[in-house]
C-alpha cells in the first residue's frame, strides 16, 4: 500500500511539473517540441491559440496511450494517463504568470534551458514509477527495450519530423529565413537539455559491467543470481601482480538500475572483495530487461 502510495504520488508530482515546464517555460520561450507535442505547438504558433495547443496535446495523447495500453503494459498506460490528465489540468488552471521574457533579446535562453531541465526531471521521476509524460516517451519506452537504448535518445530521433513541421509552419507565418534559423536553434537547445536530463536521471536502459575481485566466487555469484533473477556472471582466475596471490574476477552484465542491489548484495557476500563497474554498448539484443510497466 505505501509503494503505491509512493507511486502515485510521484506520477501526480511528474504530471505537474511537466505541466509547469510546458505553461511557464517552453510555451512562452515558442521552441517546437518533440514528437505529436511538436505538431500540436508548431499549429498553436501558427493560429496564436493556446487552448488549440491543449486539445490537440490531449487527442495526440489517447491514440498513443491506446497504443500503450496493448504493446507496453497496461500499468504503464493507465500511469502515463494519470500524468497526462495532470498536465492538461495544469495547463488549464495553473494561473498565468511570467518569469522571464520569452523574447530573444531578453532572456528567452533561461526560459528554454530551465524548460528543458525541468521536463527531463518530470520524465524521468515519471518513468521511474512505471509511468510516462506520453507523447515520445510512450514510444520511447517501447524501442528502449526492443533495441536497448536510452529513452532520451528516442526523443532525439522524434524530434526530427516535428521539428521540420514546426520551422515550416514559422516561415509560414513569418516569412523570414532568420525566424526560421532562430526557432531551430532554441528547439535544439531545448531537445538536448530534456534528452540528457532524461537519460542522465533514468538509468534503466544504461548498461554496465560489473566486475569483482574475490577469493568467494561461489557467494558472490550466487549473490548475483539472487539478486538479479535474469543476471549470470563468468569467472577468470587472476594473479596480484605485487603480491602473487591468486584471486578469481567474477563478472556480469547489468543495468545502472540493478547496480545498486547486486552491489549491496556482493558486499554482503564477501566484505573484503574488490569491485568496479564501467558503461558498455553493443549488447546483444537478446539482453534481458524487465518492461518498464
Amino acid at each position: 500500500m505505501r509503494r503505491y502510495l509512493i507511486d502515485y504520488t510521484a506520477i501526480l508530482l511528474a504530471g505537474f511539473l511537466y505541466a509547469l515546464a510546458l505553461k511557464y517555460f517552453v510555451l512562452p520561450s515558442k521552441v517546437v517540441l518533440t514528437g505529436t507535442e511538436g505538431i500540436a505547438t508548431a499549429l498553436s504558433y501558427y493560429y496564436d491559440s493556446y487552448w488549440l495547443f491543449i486539445g490537440l496535446y490531449l487527442l495526440f495523447q489517447l491514440v498513443l496511450l491506446t497504443f500503450a495500453f496493448f504493446r507496453v503494459s497496461r500499468v504503464f498506460a493507465w500511469r502515463s494517463f494519470i500524468v497526462v490528465a495532470t498536465v492538461v489540468a495544469g495547463l488549464a488552471f495553473l494561473p498565468e504568470l511570467q518569469f522571464a521574457q520569452p523574447e530573444p533579446q531578453n532572456e528567452r535562453i533561461i526560459l528554454v534551458l530551465f524548460g528543458g531541465l525541468l521536463a527531463g526531471v518530470a520524465k524521468a521521476l515519471a518513468f521511474t514509477h512505471r509511468g510516462s509524460t506520453g507523447d515520445e516517451d510512450i514510444l520511447g519506452a517501447y524501442f528502449a527495450a526492443k533495441y536497448l537504448k536510452p529513452v532520451g535518445s528516442i526523443a532525439i530521433v522524434a524530434a526530427i519530423g516535428s521539428t521540420g513541421f514546426g520551422l515550416l509552419m514559422d516561415y509560414l507565418k513569418n516569412g523570414q529565413f532568420e525566424s526560421v534559423v532562430n526557432t531551430l536553434m532554441y528547439t535544439c537547445i531545448y531537445i538536448f537539455a530534456s534528452a540528457e536530463t532524461l537519460n542522465n536521471l533514468y538509468r534503466k536502459f544504461k548498461i554496465t559491467m560489473f566486475a569483482i575481485v574475490t577469493r568467494c566466487e561461489k557467494e558472490v555469484g550466487n549473490a548475483i543470481t539472487q539478486a538479479s533473477e535474469h543476471r549470470t556472471y563468468t569467472t577468470h582466475q587472476g594473479t596480484g601482480g605485487r603480491s602473487g596471490d591468486s584471486f578469481v574476477i567474477v563478472r556480469t552484465i547489468i543495468t545502472h538500475e540493478e547496480l545498486p542491489q547486486v552491489m549491496a548484495a556482493v558486499e554482503s557476500a564477501d566484505p573484503d572483495c574488490f569491485h568496479y563497474y564501467h558503461d558498455i554498448e553493443g549488447v546483444s539484443g537478446r539482453y534481458y530487461i524487465s518492461p518498464i510497466g
